[in-house]
């Protein structure tokens, strides 16, 4: 029997006595072997000591040396310090030695008495009753005054001088920090207390037993005496002892307290109470109730790529069922103080589930121990884990439930919590059910809906009054829709897709069919010689020491079967361009590949996937048009029908993503297999007599810019045989495809959109947790999801006609026009010259190789432009027939995006073209008008014109539309003219197919009809500061025709020009009929988006090369002329827009500075933080290659402040367009529209163009009716300002004072009436 066990047979269990007082049971009994030699004997002497002599007694188990002597000595010390901050740090050494008495002692053969003579000599028993801080005795160790010491004596003066300030100055505040007088030691510890705290003696008594002491009880029925007046005593002995060194600091910061003040009243008084004032007032909902707390240091909550690497393992290992590793590794972790940084409550639930599965109750409670000595508090999971356990056990007390559930209150946690928050699998919640049943017999689960949410002004009718709402149907049968889930459950299992290319197919001849047969041969010899080096590769790591504490990539290898990784392996070689692949991209393919079949096997193993379909089957019930009607979103659907199939596990997963330094090594090591074991025969080709093996791989080295990355390259003999086998077949991960059933709707931030792959709610960096944190710490997301459920539930169809075109071009030698790449045998030809030949010139060789890099260069692009274009049309071809679904994400602005990357609707003109509604309308009165128009927009030829003026320009050349239709490569070809040739042909059909119908106002279209906003960041802005001017030019004021901005700023410029040039100006003079609505667009369209003088005067630039007359020799200095005068032009004419921009910049500037990253809640709720970073450097490394990695969002480095403050504008403007986007998106759902959007353009119908102009307008200005400049103000000063005043000094004050006053002048805004957007025909068009 351990040692751990002998304490845990005492009565008296709790922490807070003898296993907190006495912390040596668990520290030494799952790890130190000298334990296991003193078992026996220790049960019984260690549960009849007294404690004082058990702290003793306990030390005799080690060695009497020199080393363990001095070990202890300086813990002891490190004790004495920690305990004078007992209030600020958690005392989480190993040796829970108190400073009282510490004695070495022999251990006697018998293991049962102790000698108690104190002989103060080398090598005999030494007692010490304190650590000596001077003088050295005979035969005990050297004791300096520790630095320690002298840094915590410095902090605590600093710690009183802030909170006497405090005292001084704000002691008539109520909402301030109020300090007793100085030398009263309570005060000043509930002044310092911080979450770090630990709970003293006396707290400990009050709040009963932990569930780590209930659970050991259940075990164990021996006694042992009370300890109560050992712990008074010892804590007594402590406070006295720093009692005095408190007081003695405080008076000598008396002199400290004058200069604080007076420096304070330098601050004029009015300022801050007006300060104060704003800070302590109401602030909106959206700014405070559903703001998370995030660390800025990332203490808090560790999710370091440490932390997660160490999760990632620990599920690993318990996947595979290696039990004995995942124990030792987490042991390992714990046992080294400096480890235990990187642990948190979850990590010790993963083992606590694992034991709980077992149904071992005394592996539970040691969990719970190692839980409070790491300083970490149980959490529901842990709870839940330790029910769980008791359910299986049927002969768990009653009463070690019963203290379990009253530990669990004592926390704030409810049983309802259990049920609502953790995540079950198998048959976890069932168990912990029957436990719970034990106490309380009649207990249900409360899951019931919550239906009180407090929802935003901008949703609050939208989701409270829906009498008049008709949301949409799917035009499919319940039984076509659950025969389309079972489709698309088979390729998601299944990870990958194999489909036919669209490339021309040309006819098999002998030496196409010999080259196939040949590399078919070949990848069957690299799958056994795989499989072979593989395992013999798991073997060696299999016998690793499992109690290493370093990870261990074994577990990793083993999570799939040993063929799934080499066909992952074969599969990235066919993939493998001719030009080769970077190591680093390489790697972290194949580690995501293996990531993915993991995820999916998870659901597989807990059983999840059967309630899946279960509850989709139900939801398509809400969907299919052959049910019943009703006003339930498909969120709310989804989670009923959850609550109602309450039994088993629930579909959101709990386990932790792989941060990127394991799918990196974990990818490295498969390419180090390949490198190593794939060989060719070197004659394979061409019989030659010097035949010998040749890997088919190579790893080397090439400069990108200035920095050497590696790269795998194939061989030229492999990219040979595979360009001659002329594979006809293309294989994606299914994830790449569009779904074939409508996705899962986003019910939290963890689950939604595919059935099995993983998907993130929010795209962020690699290794980026930031944002992960604010997300799931917001309480009201359900806007936001049900926006990205309405664009993920529209139904899509290929528009066959274009896409056989679109192929027949594309297998033709392409078109550069038309935006369609040729084939790589269009590629300009490598000059092949020797170097080394003296025939060539120095400056000859420099211009040839400057050719060879040209030449390269431009065949690169070539085949990079030329496979994306396949894989589109290829993707398009292979969905021809069928009816698909893009499920939706974000960016971490709120922007929405398809999740397949390759085929969408946000591609290029050739990609929107392809596709079409799957549901169709009939065009109605004003349908085939609203086609014309669209068409006239998309040929870019009217912008400036009305409406109507477009509508007539349309009718007007009707007769090249119609021949466009029928003959688009045959005949006037009026259509590749276009701004946008691709979908005006399309649209083209589609008037020809309505003018051609009986009835053009009763034919059905499928076509998608855009409205544009109109420079939308400039709207924005001008909304924000309400310029009449500005919004004038960007079309929120009603007009008879669309204003152009464009031509506006240029006009502008066009004046100061020739002002200047009357001025004898010599550039003025040159630039003289040069300035037009071309030069200045990109200009002034990213200026709203944060574009700098520099960043616009290269694009001006660009502009004044591309036109043939403007003479050269001027370029440089007429395009800092020009930037110039664009940022003047348009700081006259929108000065809201600057102002508010300046004061943005500004804002992120100070914060940013402060240490702070800058973050905001848009008007929905959705919590945006910017992920600008000092880059710090990381070297991940292998035995292969070290990967030096640059990562620039990690939020334990100070902010970027250049990133911070030239992002913050448009990252704002972004976040309010994606808001506008999303309010409307919902309306047009409950309006019954088809709605899609790319960004700030808005997709429907023909039929209800009108509908949806409609709401755009209405909530746009619901959304710019609320105070969203004073919002971001009071939120800014909530989040960055609240306390600074107590907590600056110095310099540092001046900046968060300047912070404070910056905030406060929110910037004024103009009379332009809002309203009036409502009936400006061009605000969207």
């Amino acid at each position: 029997m351990s040692l751990l066990r002998a304490c845990t047979f005492a009565k008296c269990f709790s922490r807070r006595s003898l296993l907190e007082k006495c912390a040596l049971g668990q520290s030494f009994a799952d790890y130190c072997r000298l334990c296991v030699s003193a078992r026996n004997g220790a049960v019984r002497w260690i549960s009849e000591t007294p404690l004082h002599l058990q702290r003793r007694n306990v030390l005799s188990v080690f060695p009497k040396s020199d080393d363990a002597k001095k070990r202890v000595l300086e813990q002891s010390q490190l004790l004495d310090v920690l305990e004078a901050r007992i209030q600020q740090l958690q005392s989480d050494v190993v040796l829970d030695v108190q400073h009282a008495k510490v004695q070495f002692v022999k251990v006697p053969s018998c293991r049962r008495g102790v000698s108690s003579g104190r002989i103060p000599t080398r090598g005999s028993l030494l007692e010490k009753t304190d650590i000596p801080k001077s003088g050295p005795s005979k035969g005990a160790y050297k004791s300096h005054p520790s630095r320690w010491m002298e840094k915590l004596f410095q902090e605590k003066k600093t710690k009183l001088r802030k909170l006497l300030h405090v005292q001084l100055n704000f002691q008539k505040s109520a909402e301030v920090l109020t300090v007793k007088p100085k030398g009263n030691k309570s005060s000043l510890k509930a002044a310092s207390t911080t979450h770090k705290t630990i709970s003293s003696a006396s707290e400990r008594k009050r709040s009963g037993k932990k569930v780590s002491d209930e659970i050991c009880a259940a075990l164990s029925a021996p006694t042992t005496v009370s300890l109560v007046t050992a712990e008074k005593t010892a804590t007594t002995s402590k406070a006295s002892k720093w009692k005095g060194s408190k007081q003695k600091s405080s008076n000598k910061d008396g002199k400290a307290e004058t200069s604080i003040d007076s420096e304070a009243t330098k601050m004029d008084l009015a300022e801050i109470e007006e300060l104060h004032k704003r800070l302590n007032q109401r602030v909106p909902h959206w700014t405070v109730q559903d703001k998370p707390e995030i660390s800025q240091d990332g203490t808090g909550s560790p999710c370091g790529d440490t932390h997660l690497s160490i999760l990632a393992y620990l599920e690993a290992c318990v996947f595979i069922g290696d039990i004995e590793r995942s124990q030792n590794f987490l042991l390992s972790q714990h046992r080294v103080v400096s480890r235990r940084k990187h642990l948190t409550t979850d990590v010790y639930n993963i083992m606590m589930r694992v034991w709980a599965k077992k149904g071992t109750l005394h592996q539970v409670g040691r969990i719970f121990i190692l839980l409070e000595e790491a300083g970490l508090k149980p959490n529901l999971g842990s709870y839940c884990a330790a029910l769980e356990c008791m359910g299986r056990n049927p002969n768990c007390f009653p009463n070690t439930i019963l203290r379990c559930l009253k530990q669990m209150e004592e926390d704030g946690l409810s049983i309802d919590d259990l049920f609502s928050q953790c995540v079950f699998q198998h048959d976890e919640r069932d168990l912990l059910l029957k436990a719970i049943h034990i106490i309380k017999p009649d207990y249900q689960p409360n899951l019931s809906l919550q239906t009180n949410q407090h929802y935003s002004p901008l949703v609050k009718d939208f989701y409270t009054q829906r009498e008049n709402h008709s949301f949409p149907k799917l035009d499919f049968t319940q039984e076509d829709l659950q025969e389309r889930f079972k489709r698309q459950l088979g390729v998601e299992e299944a990870c990958t897709i194999t489909i036919d290319s669209v490339e021309a197919v040309k006819p098999i001849t002998a030496d196409i069919a010999k080259m196939r047969a040949l590399l078919a041969e070949q990848q069957a010899q690299w799958q056994k010689v795989l499989l072979q080096a593989l395992g013999e590769s798991k073997m060696i790591l299999a016998k690793s020491n499992t109690k290493d504490h370093r990870l261990n990539l074994y577990p990793y290898l083993c999570l799939l079967e040993d063929r799934e990784y080499v066909d992952i392996m074969i599969q990235s070689v066919s993939n493998l361009p001719p030009t080769g692949q970077s190591l680093r991209t390489l790697a972290k393919d194949l580690g995501n590949r293996v990531y993915t079949k993991y995820c999916v096997q998870q659901k597989h193993q807990n059983h999840t996937v059967e309630k899946l379909q279960t509850i989709y089957n139900a939801y398509t019930d809400l969907l299919a048009k052959d049910t019943k009607v009703c006003n339930v979103l498909p969120r709310e659907q989804w989670c009923q029908l959850e609550v109602e199939q309450g039994i088993g596990p629930l579909l959101q997963g709990d386990k932790s993503s792989w941060p990127l330094i394991v799918t990196l090594d974990l990818g490295i090591y498969l390419v180090d297999l390949m490198v190593k074991n794939l060989k060719i025969n070197s004659d394979i080709l061409k019989p030659a007599t010097g035949r010998k093996l040749i890997p088919i791989l190579y790893h080397m080295y090439t400069f990108r810019s200035t920095q050497q990355i590696g790269f795998i390259k194939p061989h030229p003999i492999l990219s040979q045989m595979q360009q001659g086998a002329m594979e006809t077949k293309l294989t994606f991960d299914s994830y790449v495809m569009p779904m074939l059933c409508p996705p899962v709707p986003w019910t939290t931030v963890k689950f939604g959109a595919y059935l099995l792959t993983p998907t993130k709610l929010m795209r962020t960096i690699d290794g980026a947790t930031h944002h992960k944190l604010l997300l799931e710490k917001c309480q009201n997301l359900h806007a936001v999801f049900d926006s990205l459920n309405q664009l993920g539930n529209c139904a899509w169809k290929i528009n066959k006609p274009i896409l056989d075109i679109i192929i027949s071009i594309f297998n033709d030698r392409g078109s550069d026009k038309l935006d369609i790449p040729p084939p790589l045998s269009e590629a300009p030809k490598v000059p092949h010259f020797n170097p080394h030949d003296p025939a060539y010139t120095a400056s000859e060789k420099a211009n040839m190789k400057r050719q060879v890099i040209s030449a390269k260069k431009k065949f690169n692009e070539m085949h990079s432009l030329r496979m994306d274009a396949l894989y589109k049309l290829s993707i398009a071809h292979h969905m021809r027939d069928e009816i698909f679904w893009f499920p939706h994400n974000m960016d971490f602005r709120g922007r929405t995006y398809p999740c397949p990357p390759y085929f969408n609707h946000l591609g290029s003109d050739m990609t929107r073209a392809m596709l079409l509604f799957t549901e169709g309308k009939p065009l109605g009165p004003k349908g085939l008008d609203w086609l014309k128009i669209h068409l006239v927009n998309l040929t870019g030829l009217k912008k400036k014109s009305s409406l109507q003026g477009r509508l007539d320009y349309g009718n007007s050349i009707l007769e090249d539309i119609l021949d466009s239709a029928e003959n688009p490569l045959n005949g006037k070809k009026w259509w590749m003219d276009a701004d946008e040739p691709w979908q005006a042909l399309a649209c083209c059909m589609e008037i020809a197919n309505a003018i051609r119908s009986p009835d053009p106002t009763q034919y059905i279209s499928h076509f998608p009809i855009h409205q544009d906003g109109s420079c939308n960041g400039l709207q924005h802005y001008a909304a924000l500061g309400r310029d009449v001017i500005g919004a004038t030019s960007v079309n929120l004021m009603p007009c008879e025709v669309p204003q152009d901005v464009y031509s506006g700023v240029a006009q502008q410029v066009e004046e100061f020009r020739a002002r200047d040039a009357a001025n004898d100006t010599k550039i003025a003079q040159v630039l003289k009929g040069f300035i037009n609505r071309k030069v200045v667009k990109q200009t002034v369209m990213t200026v709203v988006y944060g574009v700098t003088r520099y960043g616009g005067r290269l694009q001006i630039e660009k502009r004044l090369k591309e036109t043939d007359d403007f003479p050269k020799d001027y370029v440089w200095e007429a395009s800092h002329y020009l930037v110039r005068l664009v940022f003047s032009g348009l700081k006259e004419m929108f000065t809201g827009t600057r102002e508010i921009q300046d004061w943005l910049t500004e804002s992120a500037r100070l914060i940013s500075k402060s240490g702070h990253s800058v973050e905001w809640v848009t008007p929905l709720g959705l919590p945006i933080i910017q992920p600008y970073h000092r880059t710090r450097s990381k070297v991940v490394r292998n035995k292969m290659q070290n990967i030096n990695l640059q990562i620039t969002h990690d939020a334990k480095e100070r902010p970027d402040t250049v990133k911070q403050k030239n992002a913050f504008p448009p990252n704002f403007i972004h976040s309010l367009d994606s808001t506008h986007m999303m309010l409307t998106s919902l309306h047009c759902h409950s309006a019954g529209l088809t709605f899609v959007s790319v960004h700030d353009c808005f997709w429907t119908h023909a039929l209800t163009v009108d509908t949806m102009n409609k709401i755009c307008r209405e909530q746009f200005v619901a959304l710019h009716s609320q105070p969203i400049l004073q919002d971001l103000s009071n939120f800014m000063l909530q989040k960055y300002c609240a306390g600074l005043l107590t907590d600056s000094t110095g310099k540092k004050s001046k900046e968060y004072k300047k912070l404070m006053l910056l905030l406060t002048k929110v910037p004024e805004t103009g009379d332009f009436d809002l309203h009036q957007v409502k009936e400006s025909t061009y605000f969207f068009s």
